[in-house]
């Protein structure tokens, strides 16, 4: 069975020619020297919620607490970036046991905790054909890690009908209500995703952007709860996706990230363990 999967590869590779997405090595999607630094950059999971400005307060006390596998620059972002935007999904093999040791990190060994994936948008996941994070944790499922804790698929985007969207309105009303409901967003430069938004912007643009599914709303209430997204940058998906959940009856207890854009400046210490 080995010997038959690296013929296909190597089939594969004369048919689809590839290179190592960080120094552009021949014949691999990641090579063995790149595919070992982005393990280095991920060896020690951080706390990183105190940089990001949705989970903290103003006394700077934690809003959320986050564990992040390793910070987003050199290989690991340009790993991230491929697996994301260029659908190098065999990056997964790579990434999903950094992401499951932030996990581990967090949790400090306790039980009970259920994994909530934060949602890709419609677009995205048909541009894409798989949403990161949901192939991460199942990658993960599929390597029998994390085996005491369960997935649990229970966010969607609000979509085209979230709360408190003017119903039969025409499409110039509908403009015009966005426009007012949220200001300072100009739909023009930024017409997807949150690059090159504020944090001001970035918080008006995901406020009430998601929901529980119903199907999972039973499951949900009561359960210890890990929010899992790929990369913290400002907060604001993770502190809007911890809303949705709390407000179906989960207990949030903290969040999960492969990167954080902004490693704090103590990133070399243990993760706290046994989120509460």
């Amino acid at each position: 069975m080995t010997a038959l999967k690296a013929a296909l590869v190597d089939l594969l590779a004369l048919l689809v020619p590839v290179e190592c997405v960080c120094c552009e090595a021949e014949d691999t999607v990641l090579c063995r020297g790149c595919a070992k630094r982005v393990r280095q950059l991920c060896k020690q999971p951080f706390r990183a919620e105190q940089e990001s400005p949705a989970l903290v307060g103003h006394d700077d006390s934690v809003k959320l607490a986050v564990v992040a596998a390793g910070p987003y620059r050199d290989e690991l972002a340009q790993c991230l970036l491929s697996f994301k935007h260029f659908g190098q999904w065999r990056l997964a093999g790579v990434l999903a046991p950094c992401l499951g040791r932030a996990v581990e990190a967090a949790l400090g060994g306790a039980a009970g905790y259920c994994l909530v994936p934060v949602p890709t948008s419609g677009k995205a996941f048909r541009k894409r054909g798989f949403s990161p994070v949901h192939l991460l944790l199942r990658c993960l499922r599929q390597r029998r890690m994390l085996p005491h804790c369960q997935t649990l698929d229970a966010l969607a985007k609000a979509g085209t009908s979230p709360a408190g969207w003017p119903s039969n309105k025409t499409a110039r009303e509908l403009a015009a209500w966005l426009a007012s409901a949220i200001p300072g967003v100009n739909k023009e430069d930024h017409p997807g995703g949150q690059k090159g938004l504020g944090r001001g912007e970035r918080a008006r643009r995901v406020r009430g952007s998601m929901r529980v599914r119903r199907r999972q709303a039973n499951a949900l209430r009561g359960r210890r709860c890990l929010i899992v997204d790929d990369v913290l940058t400002t907060g604001a998906t993770l502190a809007e996706a911890a809303r949705a959940v709390t407000a179906a009856g989960g207990v949030v207890c903290g969040a999960v990230v492969l990167a954080a854009t902004r490693p704090p400046a103590y990133a070399s210490n243990p993760a706290a363990g046994d989120p509460r």
